[in-house]
């Protein structure tokens, strides 16, 4: 409640401030005071409500809508509009006194609509505007991506009293969802969520293997590519295409000396229109060959042999 300071100790308060559009408000003098005759005014020139004695008159834009109890000098004020914002007066000559308090009259938050052009978008090229509209009285807006306040900086931008959001430049961390709220001091509310589709890449790329590089073996080469959507992939062998499109990996059976060379993955954005690629070279050889088992036994006999002929040439010389 707003409570103002007049002459001789009187107060005044308005039983509801801010007023929600359509409310009854009563502006009550503290302490409740008899006032033989006095008015009831907004600010010094619009009368609202003269009285003597039981005799009331009530002035134009107000009639039917106010009236004043005489034993305690309280206005009574049903179904008021933004129109009946302001100071409101109490004089009397019979006690002297004047007393005056504020009330704000506000329309509540309704028809709150968030508004987007485009939604499908690209990184570093798309800007994107976005609006908020709502019905109510003195309002704020406040914009949201997914649970963050965003708020104004470079690339940015926060315009027509907040109401609108233009973000140049898109990145893939701004999908939202995007919401408004608005406020006011009756309350708030909140858009329905919009998100974004932000394509990107692609970009990042990674060419890993599995397998051995032996003659005989069986390879898998995986391709990763980071990208929205998810880019189309194809496979180069020595720059010649090997028709496998669209696969993350490609597997090669028992290789040969043959399949070595420069493999490559190559990929298309075709909502950014931008390719990358990824290069890794792979030589096939033979195995080694494995170490002779008889040649451990010709070195055995070969040594026996020795000390055979040792031993004869000592036994002869004796």
């Amino acid at each position: 409640m707003e409570m103002g300071r007049g002459l001789n100790g009187i107060e005044v308060i308005a039983s509801v401030n801010p007023a929600r559009v359509g409310e009854n408000v009563t502006f009550r003098a503290i302490p409740p005071t008899a006032l033989p005759s006095g008015s009831w005014a907004v600010g010094d020139r619009v009368l609202v409500v003269t009285w003597l004695g039981e005799q009331q008159a009530v002035f134009p834009g107000h009639e039917g809508r106010a009236r004043v109890n005489i034993s305690s000098g309280d206005l009574h004020l049903s179904s008021v509009s933004v129109e009946d914002s302001g100071v409101y007066v109490l004089q009397s000559n019979d006690p002297s006194l004047r007393a005056n308090t504020s009330l704000t009259v506000l329309e509540p938050i309704a028809n709150v609509t968030l508004t987007v052009r485009n939604t499908t978008l690209v990184e570093f090229t798309s800007a994107v505007r976005l609006t908020c509209l709502a019905s109510g009285s003195s309002v704020s807006f406040q914009w949201v991506n997914g649970s963050s306040e965003v708020v104004r900086r470079m690339g940015v931008l926060l315009e027509d009293g907040n109401r609108t959001l233009i973000i140049q430049n898109v990145t893939r961390y701004d999908v939202g969802p995007f919401s408004c709220h608005v406020n006011n001091a009756l309350g708030s509310a909140t858009s329905h969520l919009i998100p974004l589709l932000i394509s990107y890449g692609p970009e990042d790329m990674s060419l890993a293997m599995t397998g051995s590089l032996l003659v005989g073996s069986n390879l898998t080469l995986f391709c990763r590519a980071s990208s929205q959507p998810p880019a189309l992939l194809e496979w180069l062998v020595d720059g010649e295409s090997l028709n496998a499109t669209g696969q993350e990996t490609l597997e090669l059976g028992r290789v040969e000396e043959r399949h070595s060379g420069l493999y490559s993955c190559r990929a298309f954005n075709n909502m950014t229109l931008r390719w990358s690629s990824v290069t890794k070279r792979l030589v096939i050889s033979m195995p080694a060959p494995p170490l002779s088992k008889a040649q451990p036994l010709k070195i055995v006999t070969l040594s026996w042999l020795c000390v055979l002929a040792v031993s004869l040439w000592l036994y002869l010389s004796c």
